[in-house]
């Protein structure tokens, strides 16, 4: 089984699937996860079988880091299309993470105006005041929600902190349409269990929730490389192509990465 652990705080630029040349902003450790979710999908493994022992990158670090970079990018001629938040695990967790993007907007403003900066976050701290207001002030807050059946979540996405899923849609709903929401399409068998989220009983309750929060933009995905559990398996291109068609029909942008 390999797993891909980050370097921290900075890596890239790389090309992403869905946001074109990427520099990747990692507040998290570089030797192992920090999550709040233990995803069975989770490109970087288990955190149980990953887990850090590096503190976390301090927020002086993090900007000193960042501005060494795009200097170095900005000598190169190389433009970063998007600055994002991601990495080993959960990017909101780290106490200074409200002032980490004010200081990533700054040096955003300073060297490349027009690249974007966007965090990949489960969405499972938003009810947190300052974690809230950071996300609303970047350019895409990139929000999870694989579906909205409780069980299924508590299976798959499997949160190690205490989840309130009804709170979280609702706050999901405080961002409207500066929102992006992504959801992980997948199939397969696990202990027995069918997680195969691409069906009408799920797609349809996850559709109407959606459409509550009427976000800016859908991003749907499958599985891209390795997975820690086995048994998993990618949502077909027809599948996703489906969905995004239900998403669309609502007025919804939507797009899919295969």
């Amino acid at each position: 089984m390999s797993t891909i652990i980050y370097p921290s705080p900075i890596f890239g630029p790389v090309k992403s699937r869905r946001l074109g040349v990427s520099l990747g902003i990692n507040l998290l450790p570089k030797d192992g996860k920090v999550c709040t979710f233990d995803c069975l999908y989770c490109e970087c493994g288990f955190n149980s079988t990953h887990r850090a022992h590096a503190p976390l990158p301090t927020r002086e670090e993090v900007a000193s880091a960042l501005e060494a970079t795009l200097l170095k990018m900005q000598a190169e001629g190389t433009a970063p299309d998007v600055l994002t938040f991601a990495g080993n695990g959960e990017p909101t967790v780290h106490p200074h993470f409200a002032e980490i993007i004010d200081d990533t907007l700054r040096l955003r403003d300073k060297y490349f105006p027009a690249a974007k900066v966007s965090v990949l976050t489960n969405a499972t701290l938003i009810t947190r005041p300052s974690v809230f207001e950071a996300l609303k002030r970047v350019d895409n807050n990139i929000l999870k929600l694989d579906t909205v059946n409780e069980d299924y979540i508590r299976f798959v996405d499997r949160p190690n902190m205490a989840y309130n899923l009804e709170a979280v849609i609702e706050k999901l709903k405080e961002f409207g349409n500066s929102a992006i929401v992504q959801t992980m399409f997948m199939k397969g068998i696990v202990d027995g269990k069918n997680v195969d989220n691409t069906g009408d009983e799920y797609v349809r309750p996850w559709l109407e929730i959606v459409k509550a929060i009427s976000p800016r933009q859908v991003m749907i995905y499958t599985i891209d490389r390795e997975t820690p559990q086995q048994g998993l398996e990618k949502a077909t291109r027809e599948e996703l192509d489906r969905i995004v068609a239900l998403i669309k029909a609502e007025g919804i942008e939507a797009s899919a990465s295969y």
